[in-house]
């Protein structure tokens, strides 16, 4: 396991990362993406912490998370958990409440942002993921003081591993759509691995309006409608290893309810 209280030293730049992860089921998942995380911010010497936000998780992800909390510590591991399922936008809402870093990422728990290439199997899964994309985000909004980084599977190296043509066809097609309706000035509006600075995030949260999957397309309008700098760092996203997506026809038709409303709105 990685080191339990940060044995690295700090860099002392007073730069600190507040990591959200919304969970919802992700009991197998989330032992994974934090030691990862921890690793990897341990050995930079970026203070930081990672705010566990779960949705009433049945399968026991809360009392997963209290056990990384012990090992890790609480300074590192915050726990703020929901009683039901309330939808993505709002978890990060209620994440942001808790965050005391002035950067602050958003991503997902279930480890599909979390590698450095292409799907590797079961048995090498902790040994071969490594954090590659959290320097990217870090390295890209220092060099360009981006108001936020958005991780991007549609420009550079960029891409999809473990989806089927359907899933594949309907990413891209709604992509598509939303370019042309809503000219973001971004490649890859639905993605949800981003890094903000907390200002600019707050500044967002509050004009938003839209919850689940589109949330995180309408933080991208705005952002353009406030005149916000948006870099982009190309990620490559891999399917879940552990569970089942969460990406059904309800979602789908909430995301094309809420690109119509963002269309007539903006």
């Amino acid at each position: 396991m990685a080191s339990r209280k940060g044995s690295q030293q700090s860099r002392g730049d007073g730069d600190k990362y507040s990591v959200l992860l919304p969970t919802y089921n992700e009991r197998e998942n989330l032992p994974l993406i934090v030691w990862l995380l921890v690793k990897y911010f341990g050995e930079s010497g970026y203070e930081y912490e990672i705010i566990v936000i779960d949705d009433g998780s049945p399968d026991g992800t809360l009392e997963v998370a209290e056990q990384l909390q012990k090992i890790y510590g609480e300074d590192k591991i915050l726990l703020r958990p929901r009683a039901k399922k309330l939808g993505l936008g709002t978890a990060y809402i209620h994440g942001i409440k808790h965050a005391r870093g002035n950067y602050v990422f958003i991503m997902d728990a279930d480890l599909s942002h979390h590698v450095s290439g292409s799907p590797v199997s079961l048995d090498n899964t902790v040994s071969e993921k490594q954090p590659k994309f959290i320097p990217e985000f870090i390295k890209k909004q220092r060099e360009g003081g981006y108001d936020l980084v958005s991780g991007t599977r549609y420009r550079g190296d960029g891409g999809v591993y473990g989806w089927d043509l359907r899933r594949k066809l309907i990413s891209r097609g709604a992509n598509y759509v939303t370019q042309v309706l809503l000219r973001p000035g971004a490649s890859d509006l639905t993605g949800s691995f981003r890094l903000y600075k907390k200002e600019v995030l707050v500044s967002l949260v509050e004009r938003c309006v839209s919850k689940g999957y589109v949330f995180q397309m309408e933080m991208i309008v705005r952002a353009r409608q406030l005149n916000y700098t948006i870099g982009e760092v190309p990620i490559s996203f891999v399917d879940r290893v552990y569970g089942e997506s969460k990406l059904g026809g309800n979602e789908i038709v909430s995301f094309l309810k809420g690109l119509l409303t963002l269309f007539a709105t903006t």
